[in-house]
């Protein structure tokens, strides 16, 4: 563990099974489905479904909460987004926000077959992007019951102004016509290009936030490869699909969730607090917004003793109860 960061964290207290199921486009979705050793199946229990950083996998992030969670008490599965992982979709790393927000949707359809489960009590977790695309499937799918959000990344705000709005309508505009131009050279059998996700060396003019990120992605702290997949791609979604993010309004007709509620989770310290914090002032009531003392962005995917499991425990036996 360096300063408590756990993000393989494995218990002997959880049974862990891998799933496939499909969504309705009759995609796989790729799941870790995680088990209570002492669940008293004669009842249905509860369940959360969670879901990764963007351009994470499930590995990161996601199997350490629904380990956790698992602990206390609750049915869990955390899953791949298509294209991302173990789930199916070509090409590898391709933005497609509904996708992501339907295989939440989908998750929900396989654990309310499950006959150990209450599919009147499911919740969701959504850790980074994944915050927008529970939030997303949720305003249209009313099984999930409760919805809590960690570090979010409202990812279309992010591609359309940057971080604290400092992106130009000018800068915004090159980004689309070099994602067009780059449709024209992969149409004629040119490679694939990637973009963003995290950098691969430090340099002395590194961002603190790009050096935050490599401290996850790029270190034995965090880095995970898929089986068949390439260590030069992970995290980077491809330059074509990165631009659907600018259609992608997540927060839009947010107040439409209540009365089910919603918990928002942000560090104090967190570059990315302001997307928690827009979601929290348009969400209608019940809802929080929760800061974690001298906690960043990144220290709430896996630095155990900043992330608030008591928190999240207490938010899903009210709403789940």
């Amino acid at each position: 563990m360096i300063e408590g960061a756990d993000n393989f964290y494995v218990s002997d207290k959880v049974s862990v099974a891998a799933v496939r199921f499909q969504d309705q486009y009759r995609m796989a979705v790729a799941g870790n489905l995680f088990t209570p050793n002492n669940l008293d199946r004669s009842k249905p229990a509860r369940a959360i479904v969670v879901g990764h950083p963007m351009g994470a996998v499930k590995e990161q992030s996601a199997n350490l909460y629904a380990t956790r969670m698992a602990e206390r008490g609750f049915v869990t599965l955390s899953i791949d987004l298509p294209f991302w992982g173990e789930s199916e979709g070509q090409p590898r790393n391709a933005v497609a926000p509904d996708l992501y927000s339907e295989s939440f949707s989908a998750a929900v359809d396989f654990l309310g077959s499950q006959a150990f489960v209450d599919r009147e009590r499911i919740g969701v977790i959504g850790i980074c992007g994944s915050g927008g695309f529970v939030i997303s499937a949720a305003k249209i799918d009313p099984r999930m019951k409760a919805i809590a959000t960690v570090s979010m990344y409202d990812m279309g705000a992010v591609n359309r102004q940057a971080l604290n709005h400092s992106l130009s309508l000018e800068q915004r505009k090159q980004f689309i016509a070099e994602a067009a131009a780059q449709r024209n050279v992969e149409f004629a059998g040119g490679p694939v290009s990637y973009t963003s996700g995290t950098e691969h060396e430090l340099t002395a003019t590194t961002h603190p936030i790009q050096r935050e990120f490599y401290d996850f992605y790029r270190t034995p702290r965090g880095e995970f490869t898929p089986k068949g997949a390439s260590p030069l791609t992970t995290t980077h979604p491809t330059l074509t699909g990165a631009v659907k993010f600018m259609n992608f309004y997540p927060f839009n007709d947010i107040e439409t969730i209540s009365p089910r509620p919603l918990l928002f989770i942000t560090g104090d310290a967190a570059h990315s607090r302001e997307f928690s914090e827009d979601a929290w002032r348009r969400a209608a009531e019940p809802k929080e917004l929760y800061y974690v003392k001298g906690a960043g962005h990144v220290d709430l995917y896996d630095r155990v003793n900043l992330i608030p499991f008591d928190k999240l425990t207490a938010f899903f036996d009210r709403a789940l109860a």
